[in-house]
């Protein structure tokens, strides 16, 4: 779906108009009205509203020019286009939202979980159409390209300074809300941007693989890799499993190993994203 919008020559660009949509949601019914200044551009933003009176929306657009010039710089002209584009659609909503919409709650805790999921969603989906809003976002996508750290990871060490500033400025207790709602952002970026681990990995390492691997095939109808290991104590040569399966299969596999060697070596883990044949199609992406 992702893949087939962004091939349209207008696709990008509405994919980064709902994502904008979504963080103006999360920022102005949630995260302004209760004072949880979440991080970055928007938190000071948030801040500068209550102890100036300035517009939150108006003082996000400000606030970006130097970050944008900087992505524009690094990231290229293409994606800086769609960062000015990111940056003044979510000025704009945000402003608009906060002007005609009330908030649904003023509980710290709801407020917190609800906007930083939001604000998470909506910027995930920006940064997967090939966009950004500006601020610690675009630092994040920054730290992506120079640094390899995953854009969740870079929003969260860019935005704990802002945090920081919050507590001083607001109280503490509003600071840890907005510690949790930053955590939320993260969490749900990184869930869109790479995939919320459906499916999961395991590595078997056993003296019956060649048997686990056939019952694989036959019985869960998935397919196995084996890769030649060599155990460094025993110095005993054996195939190693590598096995993909989704979640609701991880038992069923866990019970026909144990049936087949009940002392196999297993390790089973999350995966975010599996493309290929019973999963996902390159198409898709």
């Amino acid at each position: 779906m992702w893949k087939t919008v962004k091939q349209h020559p207008i696709g990008s660009y509405l994919g980064i108009t709902a994502g904008c949509a979504l963080t103006a949601v999360g920022l102005a019914l949630f995260l302004v009205p209760n004072r949880i200044a979440a991080g970055g551009v928007s938190g000071l933003a948030t801040v500068l509203h209550y102890v100036l009176g300035v517009p939150v929306g108006l003082t996000m657009l400000v606030l970006n020019v130097p970050l944008f010039l900087a992505g524009l710089k690094i990231l290229g002209f293409h994606f800086g286009l769609k960062t000015l584009y990111g940056t003044v659609v979510l000025s704009v909503l945000t402003d608009f939202l906060v002007w005609v919409a009330r908030p649904p709650t003023f509980n710290p805790l709801l407020a917190s979980i609800y906007g930083g999921l939001l604000t998470g969603a909506g910027l995930g989906v920006v940064f997967r159409f090939g966009g950004s809003t500006g601020g610690t976002d675009l630092a994040a996508l920054l730290f992506r390209k120079l640094l390899h750290i995953s854009a969740g990871m870079g929003l969260l060490v860019t935005d704990a300074l802002v945090i920081g500033l919050a507590g001083l400025v607001f109280n503490m207790e509003l600071a840890l809300y907005a510690l949790l709602s930053l955590f939320l952002t993260s969490r749900a970026i990184d869930a869109i941007q790479e995939g919320s681990g459906y499916a999961k990995a395991a590595i078997i390492i056993s003296d019956h693989s060649e048997e686990i691997a056939r019952r694989i095939l036959t019985e869960l109808d998935r397919g196995a890799t084996g890769i030649q290991g060599r155990g460094l104590y025993t110095r005993k040569e054996r195939e190693i499993l590598l096995v993909v399966v989704h979640r609701s299969e991880v038992t069923r596999l866990k019970d026909l190993v144990a049936t087949l060697d009940p002392q196999a070596f297993v390790i089973v883990s999350n995966v975010h994203e599996v493309l290929g044949e019973g999963f996902r199609e390159w198409r898709e992406v």
